[in-house]
């Protein structure tokens, strides 16, 4: 008995010790010679991949994404679009049409596979639509680095959507998930992900990219320009070297990154500048009477740069680069391609804002974002708020409030689904939005208001301290909230990223008597929440009353939003809570629920009492 109790206990700390091993993540380094023919939107591809298995697993396959696949009609987004009809995404579709249906023949995306060798072995791959799976001549067993070699062309499509020729706004190649690019793999197995038309998850990676085009064009990327004496656009003195074709070469650098994107165009203009202690900014668009904006962009780019350093974490890498192309947004290694055309600098910020934060939340803390985009674009939708409410100042309650009531609006539709499904697995782009940028935000803006906002702020900053440049998830961050609050926090995750319940609670009844006022509050919804509750005095005092929630087990000690007497917990199982406070009905002006306006309440009309006289 004690023999064979011994062997079971080994097995089970065996078993404990192999989920619990230690933190890994692989690594690659892509050189690229890339011959672009610029009149038929086509190029030729050769690349060199060193790929670092940090895993304790051997592999025995690897996987490629081939995003540009994509854009054909038949293909698997072309078929969701058609599916989702007027529910999908309205950038892919018009009237419920998929737009990829009608992309004629010569403009279909494709990323054609010459051949794939490994140490100089030819390789056998299949083509699963946006997916290469390569079958491997010999396994990368774990710690060994093994080099992959391949040669491609590639037709560039008709802009749909982030990539493509010839855009809305007459940029003429945007060039985003345009090479073949290995999958992550990590504890969750590989990143398999079919690109339907949300988001991306990739290794960090090195970058040495040669690019030959005709000399008429500029360039615009995120990396490092190694000879911006030898192209157009970056130095006023540059010579431009040109071949026999009249195309110059363009050397491009990046390390440690997700990917490499780049933009071309023969009208683009550089401007750049550098931040104080941040990156050198380039701002890369075409100069025209549309885009007058941007000539009043470099104040609120350095201060923005420096806001986030501030209070998110130092961004890392040494440039950054705003390009006009694609459509909307979409952010990539130290780039971003947005629309040009904005009205106003405010208009043109919000979407720097927005994309420059992915730096933070998409490149630099690399969330797997087609399995958890709550955490990328919520994150991200936080970080732009907080920055604009910093630059563009408004007589609001917090950075919040607008997010806070988009929701409560959206709710009253009826077709909410839950953050937690996957990103290209909603069945409604509105629903998607606000399940992963809406909910998302609102997760850390109902955190603050739980744990309070100082703790709030030191979670972000130790959640950047401990994961940047690493592969987080979503338990990682709630480990790191949980031990700076003390507070069980599952409970909230639980209910907010997994399930479409939501927060409702009111003033059910007020009594007065001679010396002072009861309050009888309901837990109307099916969120449980601590509650602040607020009194103005006849005076114009804000008091505040902090009824914490039982499951918290820790209350929370201080909030920027003032001080606050913490009253009882409050069960969550128990339906009303009855508080007494010591003032007349001759001493109070207004009783309400969170005056702060961060609680993400569903039905506002039962918060507030005023008191009449």
């Amino acid at each position: 008995m004690k023999k064979s109790a011994a062997i079971l206990f080994a097995f089970i700390i065996s078993q404990f010790q192999a989920q619990q091993g230690a933190y890994y993540q692989q690594a690659a380094k892509y050189k690229m010679d890339i011959d672009v023919n610029a009149e038929k939107f086509t190029y030729q591809g050769n690349q060199t991949l060193e790929y670092t298995n940090n895993s304790p697993d051997e592999l025995n396959v690897v996987y490629f994404h081939l995003y540009w696949n994509a854009f054909k009609p038949n293909s698997m987004m072309d078929q969701r679009v058609a599916g989702q009809g007027k529910n999908g995404d309205y950038r892919l579709q018009k009237d419920g049409v998929s737009r990829l249906a009608s992309i004629p023949k010569d403009q279909e995306g494709a990323q054609n596979i010459h051949w794939i060798k490994q140490n100089g072995k030819d390789l056998k791959f299949e083509i699963q639509e946006t997916i290469m799976k390569v079958y491997l001549a010999e396994p990368i067993k774990p710690n060994s680095t093994t080099t992959f070699t391949m040669d491609w062309d590639a037709v560039i499509p008709q802009q749909i959507r982030r990539s493509g020729r010839n855009n809305r706004e007459g940029v003429d190649m945007t060039m985003t998930q345009w090479y073949p690019k290995i999958a992550e793999y990590d504890y969750d197995g590989w990143a398999t992900f079919d690109y339907i038309g949300r988001e991306f998850h990739a290794p960090f990676s090195d970058f040495d990219v040669t690019i030959k085009i005709n000399k008429d064009y500029v360039v615009g990327a995120g990396g490092i320009l190694e000879n911006p004496a030898e192209v157009k656009g970056y130095d006023t003195n540059a010579k431009i070297i040109a071949d026999k074709s009249k195309k110059a070469v363009w050397k491009w650098k990046a390390s440690n990154m997700l990917d490499f994107a780049w933009s071309a165009d023969r009208d683009y203009v550089i401007k750049s500048f550098d931040v104080p202690e941040g990156p050198k900014v380039f701002l890369v668009y075409q100069q025209n009477d549309k885009t007058k904006v941007w000539e009043e962009a470099q104040p609120y780019v350095t201060k923005y740069f420096q806001l986030m350093n501030s209070h998110f974490g130092k961004y890392v890498y040494p440039t950054y680069a705003f390009i006009q192309g694609g459509d909307g947004g979409m952010e990539y290694g130290m780039c971003t391609m947005i629309l040009g055309e904005a009205k106003d600098i405010k208009g043109l910020m919000g979407l720097m804002a927005h994309e420059g934060a992915h730096s933070w939340y998409q490149q630099m803390l690399a969330t797997n974002e087609s399995m958890r985009p709550w955490m990328d674009e919520g994150f991200t939708s936080y970080a732009e708020n907080y920055v604009m409410y910093h630059l563009f100042p408004e007589e609001l309650p917090n950075p919040f409030a607008n997010t806070v009531n988009a929701y409560r609006n959206f709710i009253k539709k009826g077709i909410e689904e839950p953050a937690v499904w996957l990103g290209d697995h909603h069945d409604n782009g509105t629903s998607y939005t606000y399940a992963s940028y809406v909910k998302g935000e609102l997760y850390l803006v109902e955190l603050g208001y739980i744990m309070g906002e100082q703790n709030l702020a030191e979670t972000l900053k130790q959640y950047y301290d401990q994961w940047h440049m690493k592969h987080p998830s979503d338990r990682d961050f709630l480990h790191i909230a949980q031990k700076v609050s003390g507070m069980d926090l599952k409970w909230f995750q639980n209910y907010w990223i997994n399930t479409t319940k939501t927060i409702d609670y009111g003033i059910k009844d007020v009594k007065y008597d001679a010396k002072s006022t009861m309050v009888t509050l309901v837990n109307n919804g099916q969120v449980p929440m601590p509650i602040d509750f607020n009194v103005m005095t006849a005076d114009k005092k804000i008091l505040t009353y902090q009824i914490p929630l039982s499951m918290t087990h820790t209350w929370k000690e201080k909030d920027v939003y003032g001080e606050f007497k913490t009253m009882p917990y409050w069960p969550w199982t128990q339906k009303e809570y009855t508080l007494t406070i010591p003032y007349t009905k001759a001493q109070l002006s207004v009783l309400g629920i969170d005056f702060s306006q961060r609680i993400a309440d569903v039905n506002m009309d039962d918060n507030i009492v005023e008191v009449k006289q």
